[in-house]
C-alpha cells in the first residue's frame, strides 16, 4: 500500500506538473563571481581529492549509486570562496568515484521553505530504484525545515535536474523544545517491518544534543517520535547525523533498512567540530537504539584529524558502505579568497564491522588504486635509532604509501603514565622530535630536504601492566615555515597488540592534505598542510626513527600517484 502510494505521487507530481522547477533558478542564480587568482602557480590546490574548480565547498550531501553513476551534491557557495548561509546543492557524478563530471547545480533557495539557504541532506532510493532526496532549508523567517525534492527524469542516469514538493516543508520544528534554528541534516529514511519509513533529524534540546526521530508511511506526511531518537548532555547541536547496519559477519555493506540478528547498527553524529559514532543494538519494533557505550565514553570517531560532517551509503554495484567528509582549510579567510577556492572532500572510504566488535575499519576505495604508477618496494630495512631514511623515486608531493613497522624488541617501552588518557594531549607532548623508548617511528612527508619543514605520522609504542598501547600521531608542528596556520597536532589510540601483528600505516598525500591509516584502518587522522618549501617536485618523503629501539621496516610500497580527471 505505502509503495503504490509513493508511485501515485511520483506520477502526480511529474505528470501535473504542479512543481517548483529548480532548473529555472538558474537563469537568474549562477557563478557570477569568477576565480581570482594572484598567481597561476596553485601549489596547495590537490590533484586526486575531489574539488569545484572554484569557491567555497561543505558538507557532501545525498551521496547514492544511480543507473551506473555515483552521485555526490555538496554543499556550494556559488558567489566565492567563502561560506554564506543562502548555500546552494551543487552536483556531480563518476563511475568510479576517482573521477568526476561536473554537473549543472542540483538545488537553489528559491522557495519560502528554503530562500535562506538549501543546507544538508540526504538521498533515499525508494522501492522500484527511485531515488528521492530530503534536505534542510533555512525559511523566511530563518527557521529550519525539513524539504522533499524528486528528480524530473527517472530515465536520465545523471538525475540533472530536480523538482521541490509543493507541500514542503514536511518536517517542521513543532515541539516546544527544539530550537528551530538549530534543526537540520536529514539521514537516509530506512523502511520498518510495519511498511513505515523513519528518518532521524539532528537539533538540540535545552540540556544538550539530540536525534529526533520522525516517521511516514508515504514519504510525504510524517510524525515525530514521542521521545528523542537518541540525546546526550553538555554536547552542542547534532549536526549530519548518520544511522546504518553494519554486518556481524563479513566486511560487505548491507542496505540502510536491513536489520536482522546478522547486524549491529552505527549512530554517527557531528558535534565539537568532530565526527563520532557508537555501535548498538536497534529494535525496527520499538524503535530503541542501545549503544555499546556512550558517545562520552568510548571517544570512537570515524577520523581524528581534520574530517566534518561525513556521510555515508550503500553502493549496490559492489556491496560495500561508503563514506566521506568535508575537509576544511587549516589557513586564513583571506587565503581562500586569494586563490580563489576553498574546501574538498576525503577521498572515499569503505567502512564496516572490525574483527573484535568494537570499532569500525576505514579503508580507501580500492578504485583510488587506479592512479598508482612508479612503484617502489623493499623489504626488511633496519631502522637504527636516530635514523633517517630517504624513499625516492616517487612524487612525494602526489603519492601512496603502505608501510609495515615490526618492533623486535619491546621490553625497552616507555611505561604509561594513567593520566595518559587524551591521545592528542600526548602527541602534542610527545611529538615526533621527542625521544622515546620503542618510537617515535613512522613516515615524515611534505619534507623540505633539510627537514625544516616536515609532518611527521607516526607511533610510539608504552606498556601499560600487562599490555602494550600503540599511539599514533599526525604532527603538523613543523609541517610551514608560515606562523599563520593551524599546526595542530592530532592523535589516536591504535587497537593493535605489537606482540602478534607488525603496526601498518597508510598514508595519501595530495599537496595540501595527509589522510593517514594506522592499523589497517583502525585508526584515521587527516591533516591539511601548506609548506612553503616542500612543494611540487621539492617535496621529499623519508622514513625514521627517534626511539632507541630499532625498527624493521618489514614492506614498503610507495607509488607516485596520477592526477584524476576532475572537470
Amino acid at each position: 500500500m505505502a509503495t503504490s502510494a509513493l508511485w501515485f505521487l511520483w506520477l502526480w507530481f511529474i505528470l501535473v506538473g504542479d512543481v517548483t522547477e529548480v532548473e529555472d533558478s538558474r537563469r537568474t542564480h549562477g557563478d557570477l563571481y569568477p576565480l581570482q587568482i594572484t598567481s597561476i602557480k596553485q601549489p596547495y590546490r590537490t590533484l586526486y581529492h575531489f574539488q569545484p574548480p572554484r569557491n567555497w565547498m561543505n558538507d557532501p550531501n545525498a551521496p547514492m549509486y544511480y543507473k551506473g553513476y555515483y552521485h555526490l551534491f555538496y554543499q556550494y557557495n556559488p558567489y566565492g570562496a567563502v561560506w554564506r548561509p543562502d548555500i546552494i546543492w551543487a552536483h556531480s557524478v563518476s563511475t568510479d568515484l576517482v573521477n568526476w563530471v561536473h554537473l549543472d547545480h542540483a538545488i537553489y533557495p528559491t522557495e519560502t521553505f528554503d530562500i535562506n539557504g538549501c543546507w544538508s541532506g540526504s538521498a533515499t532510493i525508494l522501492p522500484g530504484n527511485k531515488p528521492v532526496i530530503l534536505y534542510t532549508g533555512g525559511d523566511s523567517k530563518n527557521h529550519q525545515v525539513q524539504n522533499l525534492a524528486l528528480p524530473v527524469n527517472l530515465s536520465d542516469p545523471l538525475l540533472q535536474s530536480w523538482v521541490k514538493l509543493p507541500q514542503n516543508p514536511l518536517i517542521t520544528p513543532i515541539n516546544g523544545g527544539i530550537d528551530p534554528e538549530n534543526f537540520r541534516d536529514p539521514t537516509t529514511a530506512w523502511q520498518g517491518p510495519d511498511g513505515e519509513w523513519r528518518v532521524l533529524v539532528g537539533t538540540q534540546g535545552e540540556h544538550g544534543g539530540m536525534a529526533i526521530l520522525y516517521r511516514s508511511r508515504d514519504f510525504v506526511n510524517w510524525t515525530e517520535s514521542q521521545y528523542p531518537f537518541r540525546s546526550r548532555e553538555k554536547t552542542s547541536i547534532w549536526e549530519c547525523p548518520d544511522f546504518y547496519p553494519v554486518s556481524l559477519n563479513t566486511t560487505n555493506g548491507v542496505d540502510t533498512s536491513v536489520n536482522n540478528p546478522s547486524v549491529k547498527h552505527v549512530l554517527k553524529v557531528n558535534f565539537n567540530s568532530h565526527d563520532y559514532y557508537t555501535l548498538g543494538s536497534y529494535s525496527s519494533y520499538t524503535d530503541e537504539y542501545i549503544p555499546d557505550t556512550d558517545f562520552m565514553d568510548s571517544d570512537l570517531r570515524y577520523d581524528y584529524g581534520k574530517f566534518y560532517a561525513s556521510k555515508s551509503f550503500f553502493d549496490p554495484a559492489k556491496n560495500r558502505r561508503i563514506l566521506w567528509a568535508w575537509v576544511n582549510e587549516s589557513d586564513s579567510e583571506s587565503e581562500d579568497i586569494k586563490r580563489g577556492w576553498s574546501g574538498l572532500q576525503s577521498i572515499p572510504r569503505s567502512a564496516w564491522l572490525g574483527k573484535t566488535g568494537r570499532q569500525l575499519v576505514q579503508w580507501p576505495v580500492e578504485e583510488i588504486e587506479k592512479l598508482r604508477i612508479n612503484e617502489v618496494n623493499f623489504k626488511g630495512e633496519n631502522l637504527r635509532s636516530e635514523t633517517v631514511f630517504e624513499v625516492s623515486g616517487v612524487t612525494a608531493s602526489q603519492a601512496d604509501i603502505e608501510v609495515s613497522f615490526e618492533l623486535p624488541k619491546l621490553a625497552y617501552a616507555e611505561l604509561m603514565d594513567p593520566s595518559w588518557v587524551d591521545p592528542q594531549l600526548l602527541c602534542s607532548d610527545k611529538g615526533a622530535s621527542v625521544k622515546g623508548g620503542v618510537g617515535p617511528f613512522g613516515l615524515l612527508v611534505l619534507a623540505s630536504e633539510d627537514l625544516k619543514e616536515h609532518t611527521a605520522i607516526f607511533f610510539r609504542v608504552f606498556k601499560n601492566k600487562d599490555r602494550y598501547v600503540v599511539l599514533m600521531c599526525s604532527d603538523q608542528s613543523r609541517s610551514s615555515l608560515s606562523e599563520e596556520i593551524d599546526k595542530t597536532t592530532y592523535g589516536a589510540f591504535v587497537d593493535v597488540d605489537p606482540r602478534h601483528e607488525n603496526i601498518s600505516l597508510r598514508s595519501l598525500i595530495d599537496h595540501s592534505i595527509v589522510e593517514s591509516f594506522g592499523g589497517e584502518g583502525r585508526a584515521c587522522i587527516t591533516a591539511r598542510v601548506y609548506p612553503k618549501l616542500a612543494i611540487d617536485e621539492e617535496a621529499r618523503l623519508y622514513a625514521f626513527n627517534n626511539g632507541t629501539e630499532n625498527v624493521i621496516i618489514s614492506r614498503l610500497r610507495a607509488w607516485s600517484m596520477k592526477s584524476a580527471l576532475i572537470y
